[in-house]
């Protein structure tokens, strides 16, 4: 069986399949096309109907405001993705979520730094907690809840329970 993608001298993948296609003379993404030979040569028996299963976070738009940053990934990047939005979110030392709530639950899962999460729940009882790298939070739908960064701020990825779900309208704030 033939080799299905040819490697130029430089190893670059190419386009090719045995006798057919030919090689990229114009601008390239040579990472992305190395992570995905098969999009350059596709299998014969893909038909190219499969959607897109993934967009990174670093070609979402990145909102910067004095607390921190926020990026978000949506069915409107990720058509497939209709039941589920992510958000990669960086709050600086002192940077607060401010308290919200949204019809959506939120899960997080804490990738660098600490954070102060609080919420309140339907009978008016605070819960307060600091997390760090490698832990999880869930606020329900409706709770009210904030995110502060605490000494050496924060990073972490929310998803929520809705693909057409958008972070862009809230704000980060400073203490």
């Amino acid at each position: 069986m033939p080799d299905k993608t040819k490697r130029a001298t430089d190893g670059e993948p190419q386009p090719i399949q045995a006798d057919r296609g030919a090689s990229i003379l114009g601008p390239r993404n040579v990472p992305l096309e190395r992570e995905n030979p098969d999009l350059l040569a596709s299998p014969d028996t893909d038909a190219g109907t499969i959607p897109n299963f993934k967009f990174p976070f670093a070609e979402a738009r990145n909102r910067l405001t004095t607390g921190g940053w926020a990026r978000e990934v949506t069915k409107r990047e990720l058509p497939v993705a209709t039941d589920l939005a992510g958000v990669n979110m960086r709050l600086k030392p002192g940077g607060i979520r401010e308290l919200h709530w949204h019809t959506e639950a939120e899960w997080a899962y804490m990738l660098a730094g600490r954070a102060r999460v609080t919420a309140v729940d339907a009978d008016g009882h605070n819960f307060i907690d600091d997390v760090g790298e490698g832990d999880l939070w869930n606020f329900p739908a409706g709770v009210p809840h904030s995110i502060q960064g605490l000494e050496e701020g924060c990073e972490f990825l929310l998803v929520f329970d809705d693909g057409g779900f958008s972070e862009n309208e809230t704000f980060l704030i400073t203490d």
